[in-house]
């Protein structure tokens, strides 16, 4: 086992040296998402923000005074170098989580990597293909997989308490300003619905029936910028299960989640942050259960990879995180949708 997995339980061996029992993290790309993420680090037992890194002196400099960071670094090589930082999270735009991924991996650190992992599946097998490799730690942020209420909803469905799981229904999306060189609607950073929000309803499928679907039918509106606006997707799966998705960034809907089975359905309301659902058995009284939500939880998950000296996370394996990425892939060549980035050896 390399020494980067050797975790701990009070002092620890980590990549050839000794340290306390906090876990040291480091933010690459001081962006909104990763601030709500070191505002969250705040509530997570053990860890502490030891590094932030932008490629702005003053990026830096005010997210860390504003976030509590102990260093601001300006540029990403001396975050990796850092020995303080265990583990980075990726928070950069789509576009650069597979270099900015391979550096820090390079750099012997562990990563979380904000979704998507990849901007397609032949990015992501190479992360993948990587840690593997040389026996390191990788973890997609796909956060909602890891709030308590996704938690229970696994548990209900594992209990079979709706009976065989039939259909899933869910939608997530919003109307955002128009701003053509904005990261949501600019092709040069990967934008569009599917690679946004899209992401979260793929691997919602993927957690509830498993898999690559077997039969994937896409429809999307591509925008005058080149970037799908919205997008809508209908999976079939071997045993006649139905997913039908519907995602955007131009019209605003409601975000939530419903579960079909032969005996009831679950109902997830605010799926983009996932804090309520509902359970609801034929003949039974309808069951609720509520729970925080957060980024804390999939920063807890990491940590508990790491002192578990484990390379991947049972909740979210780096094999599912390459499975939905194919599954984006083939949607995205059924509604015309190529970034400008991508080349034929990585398309």
């Amino acid at each position: 086992m390399d020494g980067i997995s050797r975790r701990f339980s009070g002092v620890v061996t980590f990549g050839g040296k000794k340290m306390a029992e906090k876990v040291g993290w480091g933010i690459l790309g001081p962006g909104r998402i990763a601030a709500k993420f070191a505002e969250d680090l705040k509530n997570v037992q053990d860890a502490q923000l030891v590094g932030v890194a932008s490629r702005s002196r003053e990026r830096a400099t005010e997210f860390a005074a504003k976030h509590g960071v102990i260093r601001a670094h300006w540029g990403y090589d001396t975050l990796i170098a850092d020995p303080g930082v265990d583990i980075v999270y990726v928070s950069t735009p789509h576009p650069f989580h597979y270099e900015h991924v391979i550096a820090c991996l390079e750099g012997g650190k562990a990563v979380l990597c904000e979704k998507p992992l990849g901007i397609n599946a032949n990015q992501v097998l190479g992360m993948v293909d990587y840690v593997r490799e040389r026996g390191l730690f990788l973890m997609e942020g796909m956060w909602t997989r890891f709030l308590p209420v996704t938690e229970k909803v696994q548990e209900w469905l594992r209990w079979g308490v709706i009976g065989k799981t039939r259909m899933l229904s869910a939608r997530m999306g919003f109307r955002t300003e128009w701003n053509p060189a904005g990261r949501l609607l600019n092709p040069k950073l990967a934008g569009g619905a599917l690679l946004d929000v899209g992401v979260y309803l793929v691997a919602y499928a993927s957690m509830v029936f498993g898999g690559i679907p077997e039969s994937i039918r896409a429809f999307g509106h591509i925008g005058e910028t080149g970037v799908d606006e919205q997008t809508g997707m209908v999976f079939g799966y071997e045993d006649g299960a139905i997913a039908m998705l519907v995602c955007g960034i131009r019209t605003q809907m409601a975000s939530d989640a419903e579960i079909y089975g032969e005996k009831g359905l679950i109902r997830v309301n605010s799926f983009s942050h996932a804090s309520h659902a509902d359970l609801f058995v034929n003949g039974l009284r309808p069951v609720e259960f509520g729970a925080p939500a957060g980024f804390r939880f999939e920063a807890a998950e990491a940590m508990r990879c790491l002192r578990a000296g484990q390379m991947e996370s049972r909740a979210l394996p780096l094999d599912e995180s390459v499975a939905i990425a194919k599954t984006m892939d083939r949607v995205r060549e059924q509604i015309g949708l190529q970034y400008p980035m991508e080349t034929a050896r990585d398309s």
